[in-house]
């Protein structure tokens, strides 16, 4: 059996810097355990599509010489990061997904990745996506499927788009990685495999660099371990104070009545009604609330996101691309091909309606609460059957409402409930109130844990 040495982030990222700092670990240490992680795990896992393995040593080498001299970078110097391969970094390419060339449409690093390394991330490589970021549950026939490491004898969704890099937090072989949600694609895939899911409000996080899918709904993000790790990840890449937990007394929380509590399977239904009985034991007052507009996802994200992406690639483009791409994808992005004018602009009109009309039913409340997915990751051989495959479909059903409100959101891992596969539970706040956002989740933590990690004996050779 390979050997495994620990993950040296899995106590979090703040742990890990105090480490660091103390002299306990090294960035080339710490670096060294990711890649040999990597090496025994990723050939199962799938997660990464390219390991930068020896820039990522040099890069390293760079910040441990940079501690030595006395300059400290802040709390995430040293951190290991895998990036989405929908997002630029220098010196690699990027495949979008796809086996057709588009690396010109995502353009060259953007200021996120060069924040990063400013503030001394390494970047350990990209990791795997469902192709063109559209997709919730992670498939892509076009250049594989990351494995879900809650399960190493069924090959489970890993939740998409940003598969790859939740399968590689999960499975402790970076510190933390990078994602993009246009329509759940953080939020999706943290609920599947465990972890804290970031989906930032529309423009709070430079896009720039970023293939873009729909520069309309659009939003960049990290998979992280906890809210802790999302708080300081949040506040390095604005350049703005640490969020702090909340006081829980006095807290009021909307559970929708409509949409989100629909057709749930037994584990999130029960897992979810016992974080909420939790969070009410622990002083917060949950009340119902109507939200009749979270249904109006169905219609407006197909009018929207498949049309912008088809304008990325033309129509010609896309013709093109389309015998060698996943199959779902393709079907998918072909919708964007029927889409007429009035009702693209129809849908930009009433989004903007329904940003106005979330704005209003915030009123008097901290956040809205509710499943991030109606299922735990489903096994990939459920697809074969018609009922189920339709089923997967609603992997984004309770996230894209978000989307379309233009608010912030985040799915918190729940494991601690007793469920035996992931389950998350999805905090929606107003637009632009991602540190409130955060602060709420820090708050929420002490009563319902951080995520565990899975056994990953199962997946060594």
């Amino acid at each position: 059996m390979a050997h495994l040495p620990p993950d040296p982030y899995e106590s979090g990222i703040a742990p890990f810097a105090m480490d660091f700092r103390g002299g306990r670990i090294t960035a080339v240490e710490a670096t060294e355990a990711c890649l040999a992680r990597i090496a025994a795990l990723n050939p199962k896992l799938d997660a990464f599509e390219l390991v930068d393995a020896e820039r990522a040593l040099e890069a390293a080498r760079g910040i441990d010489a940079l501690r030595a001299a006395g300059t400290d970078l802040g709390p995430l110097m040293g951190v290991t990061l895998a990036v989405k391969d929908i997002i630029a970094v220098d010196g690699l390419p990027t495949t979008n997904g796809s086996r057709y060339p588009t690396e010109h449409l995502t353009g060259p690093e953007g200021p996120l990745i060069h924040r990063l390394k400013q503030a001394g991330c390494i970047i350990l490589g990209k990791t795997k996506t469902v192709e063109f970021a559209l997709g919730a549950t992670g498939v892509n026939e076009a250049r594989g499927t990351p494995w879900n490491p809650w399960d190493s004898a069924v090959h489970r969704f890993p939740g998409g788009s940003s598969s790859g890099s939740a399968v590689a937090v999960a499975a402790g072989l970076c510190g933390f990685a990078l994602g993009t949600d246009t329509g759940g694609s953080i939020r999706i895939p943290a609920s599947f495999t465990g972890l804290f899911g970031h989906k930032t409000t529309v423009g709070r996080w430079p896009t720039e660099g970023v293939f873009p899918l729909s520069p309309t709904l659009d939003s960049i993000g990290p998979l992280c371990r906890s809210a802790g790790d999302a708080a300081l990840i949040h506040a390095v890449v604005l350049d703005e104070p640490v969020p702090m937990p909340m006081r829980l007394e006095g807290l009021r929380l909307g559970r929708p009545k409509e949409l989100f509590w629909d057709d749930l399977d037994e584990t999130t239904r029960s897992t979810v009604e016992s974080a909420l009985l939790a969070l009410s034991a622990a002083g917060i007052e949950i009340v119902e609330i109507d939200l009749p507009e979270a249904a109006e996802r169905a219609r407006l994200f197909p009018s929207i996101v498949p049309a912008e992406l088809i304008a990325r690639l033309t129509p010609e483009g896309f013709e093109q691309a389309r015998p060698n791409m996943d199959p779902t994808t393709a079907q998918r992005a072909a919708h964007g091909l029927k889409v007429p004018a009035v009702e693209y602009v129809a849908a930009q009109f009433r989004r903007l309606e329904l940003e106005a009309a979330a704005a209003e039913r915030f009123d008097g409340l901290d956040a809205w609460v509710a499943p991030s997915t109606p299922f735990t990751a489903m096994a990939m051989e459920n697809l074969q059957y018609p009922d189920e495959a339709k089923r997967a479909l609603l992997s984004s059903r309770n996230t894209q409402p978000a989307n379309i409100f233009g608010i912030c959101a985040a799915s918190m891992p729940i494991q601690q409930f007793g469920a035996p596969l992931p389950v998350g539970l999805q905090v929606m706040a107003p637009r632009g109130q991602d540190a409130r956002l955060l602060s709420l989740a820090l708050a929420f933590e002490p009563v319902l844990g951080t995520g565990t990690s899975p056994d990953l004996s199962g997946f060594l050779g």
